[in-house]
């Protein structure tokens, strides 16, 4: 199997590249020849490759630039994942595509279904929320992989921003009323690849008929000022000299930025276990994971 792979210099690309070698032979192009911000040229690129599975997690996620460069949010986020299920439509080719929690705009507390009305409320949001519905709409074996809260060991992220600023600050202050589950993208890439297990070679048979949307994250749920204290406490109990001694909890009021965040990003993953049979890893214990690989690197 032929697969190609977008985004390996981001952090779920970068996850999935060693999961998805052993799946099949795997093309992963740089932005020189797969550029998302030229969906145009991404059709030739698609016939020089011929690949039997696209997978995509390659995104502009820039949130609060988006808001200023809303025209090539929408390129990347929705003209080119269009464009791809354009090629997989003509060559019958399945497609996992990456989708987030900011397609919704975040009111209530109940879990985010699969099913739920998008309503995003920023550029990003929507640029993504429309290279969904370009997917769903043109490839019939499609899995829209829709998840929250992404980071890694590696790489720009909340984690590794908490760690520095909480080796150079006494307090930080961290958003509280925003509730969601981080979510690793190791534990992303190792969901992906076990629906392509479980496909057995023929990940088109099985998405025609058990994909659609899948919610994607870690369990449980916690806010930014609480996954700011998992980490500091993780990453103190391995022996980090951190200058922090104080986190404190702040409203979304007091931190404004130029788009939007939904307040409430829970998922419901109970579509995780009940069609794909998958067990759904606990927030902390995903962090734990990514903590230990950092200090094993310091």
């Amino acid at each position: 199997m032929r697969i190609l792979l977008t985004g390996t210099s981001g952090q779920v690309g970068a996850a999935l590249l060693p999961l998805l070698e052993l799946q099949g032979s795997v093309f992963a192009p740089g932005r020189a020849s797969f550029d998302l911000s030229r969906p145009d040229a991404l059709a030739g690129a698609l016939d020089a490759c011929r690949p039997d599975l696209i997978v995509n997690p390659a995104a502009y996620t820039a949130v609060d630039r988006a808001e200023d460069e809303r025209e090539l949010a929408f390129r990347a986020n929705a003209e080119a994942p269009a464009a791809m299920a354009a090629w997989a439509a003509r060559h019958g080719v399945p497609m996992i595509h990456l989708s987030t929690d900011y397609v919704f705009d975040g009111s209530g507390t109940a879990p985010w279904r699969e099913d739920s009305e998008p309503n995003p409320l920023s550029a990003y949001g929507a640029s993504k929320l429309a290279g969904d519905r370009a997917v769903m709409e043109a490839v019939p074996a499609h899995l829209i992989v829709r998840t929250s809260w992404v980071y890694a060991a590696t790489g720009a992220n909340f984690l590794n921003t908490m760690i520095r600023l909480a080796g150079e600050r006494d307090e930080l202050r961290i958003v509280a009323d925003q509730i969601g589950a981080p979510t690793s993208a190791r534990v992303i890439a190792d969901t992906i690849a076990a629906v392509l297990n479980a496909a057995q070679g023929d990940p088109a048979r099985l998405l025609k008929s058990r994909g659609g949307v899948l919610n994607v994250a870690c369990g449980g749920e916690t806010s930014w000022h609480g996954f700011a204290s998992a980490i500091v406490e993780q990453m103190r109990a391995r022996g980090a000299a951190l200058k922090c001694r104080r986190i404190v909890p702040i409203a979304t009021a007091e931190y404004p930025t130029k788009a939007r965040r939904p307040a409430n990003s829970r998922l419901s993953l109970a579509r995780l276990g009940e069609v794909f049979g998958l067990e759904v890893t606990p927030w902390t214990e995903a962090l734990a994971r990514e903590c230990g690989q950092l200090a094993t690197k310091a």
